[in-house]
């Protein structure tokens, strides 16, 4: 694995992942879910774990599955958001007294769209740097 190529996609995934976040949750759909407390360091939290998540398709990717193209990044991003957005929602559909089925929906659509593009960026960025 190119430690190169491991830090810049986990930095590229990473910014991605934010913006992505910004535009869904605090843009497009505010009026759902609960903006950050700006008393407590939740942007801190956020922007974290944006990071984490941006390093750890940046690792399988350089380490295990030399993705190194936008659609091959995109494809293995789409099933790693799917697959997390589920194991995500049902845990969280089971905390809930009364399930809420249109946001757990919801939640699956951003995940999957969120986690293609990054995975599509760091496939992307993984291949130009070579």
């Amino acid at each position: 694995m190119s430690t190169k190529n491991f830090i810049v996609g986990g930095i590229v995934g990473g910014i991605i992942d934010w913006l992505l976040g910004w535009l869904f949750y605090g843009i497009i759909f505010a009026d759902k879910f609960p903006q950050p407390d700006e008393t407590t360091n939740a942007m801190l939290f956020i922007t974290c774990g944006c990071f984490a998540f941006g390093f750890f398709i940046s690792f399988i990717f350089n380490k295990w599955a030399d993705i190194t193209t936008f659609g091959a990044g995109l494809k293995a991003g789409v099933i790693i958001g799917l697959f997390m957005s589920l194991i995500e929602g049902f845990f969280n559909l089971a905390e809930q007294a009364s399930p809420n089925y249109e946001m757990f929906g919801l939640v699956l659509f951003i995940y999957i769209v969120t986690s293609g593009i990054v995975g599509g960026a760091v496939g992307a960025v993984s291949g130009k740097l070579g």
